[in-house]
């Protein structure tokens, strides 16, 4: 399937939202604003810094800057920086809107291809009565409009199908046509670090629409595979996705704190970019779930971008801009935390506790099939941070 696949476009499943050449166009020209602000843009607040910022603090406190929140506070009145900060905060809600008007468009059309999708494979439990958590209900995450759990129809998919088309964009397809880069790379880590775990069932915790969940389907056909999350339109469109990529998968509208699994059910639990969306006390809640559900021996691992501490302090003012720009209240909070001391306070031994660097596994294709390496800034130059422990 992989040779039919095109690499540089997303893969045109059943329930893609589809655009008009207006709509494609304005799409594309989002991406490729996000792309020059990234690669191009950007590169002029370090200038700014070295040559105006960093000499005036250096001349008032008689020290270079020792914490990315002196930097921040620093840089807050560089007219460059505020000029760039602008700029990409505009892009984010311009690739939001892109995509909301294809989708709005043919809305009855997507609630009933998903209504009507293929029901013989996994299942899709849904729950009216499921409290949304304050955290997400207190913010549009990442300036979604409306969130992952919103509803503005019956039987809604908007939001799932927004999400599908807007992570493309945001990544620049760097993140391949199934916008499945993160999973795909979580799942070479646990296949090099731990090969003899032979998951008999593997849960996804804050699934969205599936993307990184059916790469688990491919990488281990014998396991059954369950993904969770707290919005009911996103799941519609993630078991209606799934269905028409063939993928049996069993969906449920469930909080990662409080699951209804049965104590040690799965052998893996793994999360991509849920810990930055979700709350530190939360994240403790959630862990320590992830110790019940799991069996003897069994590896909880989440993918994220990466930790402050292994950045100057430049570089993770930088990363911290979600923090107060783009809807991420707990970003910061979760580029700081320490698996070994989140393991020891959730009741998993620290020492079976890890942290690792996993190159990009979509940028390690490339570089084969280019022959060129090609680090994106969506996957932290090329790798994503994954952090967990074994039970």
């Amino acid at each position: 399937m992989q040779n039919d696949i095109d690499l540089k476009s997303q893969f045109n499943h059943g329930v893609l939202p589809q655009t008009t050449s207006d709509e494609f166009s304005r799409q594309e020209f989002v991406k490729s604003l996000k792309y020059h602000l990234a690669s191009k843009i950007s590169l002029g607040n370090k200038d700014a810094f070295e040559a105006r910022v960093k000499p005036v603090f250096e001349k008032a406190e008689g020290r270079a800057p020792e914490t990315y929140h002196e930097v921040r506070k620093a840089m807050s009145k560089e007219p460059y920086f505020n000029f760039w900060s602008a700029l990409q905060r505009n892009s984010q809600e311009m690739m939001w809107k892109s995509v909301q008007q294809s989708v709005e468009r043919q809305l009855p059309a997507l609630i009933n291809t998903a209504a009507t999708a293929e029901k013989k494979l996994g299942s899709l439990t849904l729950d009216p009565a499921l409290e949304i958590p304050r955290y997400h209900r207190a913010v549009d995450i990442h300036c979604m409009p409306g969130g992952y759990h919103t509803e503005f129809a019956k039987d809604d998919v908007a939001n799932g199908a927004l999400y599908d088309r807007a992570v493309y964009i945001y990544a620049m397809g760097r993140m391949g046509p199934f916008n499945s880069d993160i999973g795909d790379t979580t799942i070479d880590y646990i296949k090099t670090h731990y090969p003899n775990l032979k998951p008999r069932r593997i849960l996804d915790m804050g699934c969205t629409v599936g993307h990184s969940t059916l790469a688990y389907c491919e990488a281990f056909p014998d396991a059954e595979v369950f993904a969770i999350d707290v919005g009911a339109p996103v799941l519609r469109y993630a078991y209606a996705r799934a269905g028409s990529l063939g993928k049996k998968v069993n969906f449920s509208q469930q909080n990662a704190e409080c699951t209804n699994f049965e104590d040690g059910f799965f052998d893996l639990i793994v999360s991509h970019i849920l810990v930055h969306e979700t709350s530190n006390g939360s994240l403790r809640m959630i862990m320590r779930e992830c110790n019940r559900l799991l069996s003897e021996g069994g590896v909880v691992v989440h993918a994220e971008t990466p930790p402050y501490r292994d950045l100057s302090t430049y570089d993770a003012f930088m990363l911290d801009w979600d923090t107060r720009n783009n809807n991420e209240p707990y970003w910061g909070a979760s580029h700081e935390l320490v698996a070994k001391d989140v393991a020891a306070e959730t009741g998993f031994d620290p020492d079976k506790a890890f942290e690792a660097y996993q190159a990009s596994a979509f940028d390690a294709e490339e570089a084969k099939r280019t022959k060129v390496f090609q680090g994106g800034d969506f996957g932290g130059g090329g790798a994503w941070w994954l952090w967990g422990a074994q039970k």
